[in-house]
């Protein structure tokens, strides 16, 4: 990586804002065009890697899915699952890896565009100027607690799961609520560090971790599952949250019956607080059923797949419930709560976008594979950019690539028009 000192009135053909993988990804397409840019990014390069992950944090995907331009996974262990520090520590080799220019500790403030197509640059450096702007900023990034958390006792710690490290952090007995793949972790991290810990379940779906003879990941890969656009899929599919499991140990399920039967306590959706109370609703049930029947209907799905193409595998026999719930709604005594971990995701903030009109309505980014209807200014990084895989390293390579050209087209077109 090459340090950028970005100063005021300085020009770029290019800019991208955000040091993560997917910014990195494009700016390693560019610097092989020869592409004068720079990558903002407001902390250090792939810094939410170390600073936005628990220290047990593992990834869920096989390290062999992490593949970068130019730059893939060569590890001994490609069937595992790299921890917090090594995804850090592989990110951050990148950037090294082509000498990425990168603007550290800069924010970015806003972007307009003038008449005359250049875009300007506000930053916490100085205003600049560039022919292109992309953003690679992801899409995740406020933390979302529900209003009614200001309720709660004040002697009850609250912590989000973006700043959740580890079981020390808190005391004897832990509310997790929320039960994508950072609420399920968080929910096992504590329950093994010898936590209480209650969880309030949502409709997240799950799967297993292997299935006859192979992660059910690579399974999928191999199915072309994460190759099937986004305008294939209904936009409930888009929006829904990916399934939970883990790599920790080396890969497991995660199965929220078992934690119950273990004496974790399992609730419905959390909906507030009624008395001295913490009320959840009736959902428990329904969300534990959906969530088996979804991991089951994958297992389907690669037993078709299996016999289809005619692969020798292992039969396995499937899952069958440990624990059912009693059903019913619950509730908690607020006495009986000394933490609350929200693990309910992320609200998008574009502000900075100033007056581009990228976004629709509702505040989503409005794009065809990362391409805006503002000439010059692209999106790359966020989930379903272009498939399901674009929200994972599987396939953020073709992403950046597929805008990259773009961003390189564009740059051609100035140099003609000078």
């Amino acid at each position: 990586m090459i340090p950028v000192e970005l100063r005021a009135g300085d020009h770029y053909p290019a800019v991208i804002v955000g040091g993560g993988q997917a910014g990195l990804s494009v700016s390693w397409h560019l610097v092989q065009a020869g592409v004068r840019h720079v990558v903002i990014e407001r902390e250090s390069a792939a810094h939410e890697w170390r600073d936005g992950r628990w220290d047990n944090f593992t990834l869920v995907t096989p390290n062999w899915h992490c593949r970068l331009p130019g730059y893939v996974y060569d590890g001994g262990d490609p069937d595992g699952f790299m921890t917090r520090d090594e995804v850090y520590a592989w990110v951050r080799g990148y950037a090294d890896s082509f000498d990425a220019p990168v603007a550290e500790g800069v924010h970015v403030r806003r972007v307009d565009r003038r008449d005359d197509g250049v875009f300007v640059v506000q930053t916490s450096a100085g205003e600049i100027t560039a022919h292109t702007v992309t953003s690679a900023t992801g899409g995740y990034h406020r933390p979302i607690t529900p209003s009614w958390a200001a309720d709660l006792p004040e002697r009850i710690v609250q912590m989000h799961s973006h700043h959740y490290r580890n079981a020390g952090q808190l005391p004897r007995t832990v509310l997790v609520v929320g039960t994508g793949q950072s609420g399920t972790q968080i929910a096992e991290d504590l329950h093994l560090e010898g936590r209480q810990v209650h969880l309030a379940v949502g409709r997240a779906p799950r799967v297993a971790r292997f299935y006859r003879g192979r992660d059910c990941m690579t399974w999928l890969a191999d199915m072309g599952v994460y190759d099937v656009p986004a305008g294939a899929q209904a936009a409930a599919k888009r929006a829904a949250t990916n399934h939970y499991v883990t790599g920790r140990d080396g890969g497991r399920d995660i199965d929220l019956r078992l934690f119950a039967a273990q004496g974790m306590g399992l609730h419905g959706r959390a909906i507030g607080i009624t008395d001295a109370n913490l009320e959840f609703d009736d959902s428990l049930t329904a969300n534990l059923d959906r969530a088996d029947s979804v991991a089951e209907s994958i297992k389907n799905d690669i037993d078709a797949y299996i016999a289809r193409e005619g692969i020798d595998a292992p039969v396995e026999e499937r899952y069958r419930p440990v624990w059912t719930p009693d059903g019913g709604p619950t509730r908690l005594d607020l006495d009986d709560i000394d933490a609350v971990v929200w693990a309910i995701g992320f609200r998008a903030d574009w502000s900075w976008l100033g007056d581009l009109d990228v976004l629709d309505s509702h505040g989503h980014p409005v794009h065809e594979w990362g391409a805006t209807a503002v000439p010059g200014f692209s999106f790359v990084g966020l989930p379903w950019l272009h498939t399901w895989g674009s929200g994972r390293f599987h396939a953020i390579a073709r992403d950046a690539e597929h805008v990259a050209i773009g961003i390189v087209a564009a740059s051609r077109d100035v140099l003609a028009v000078r």
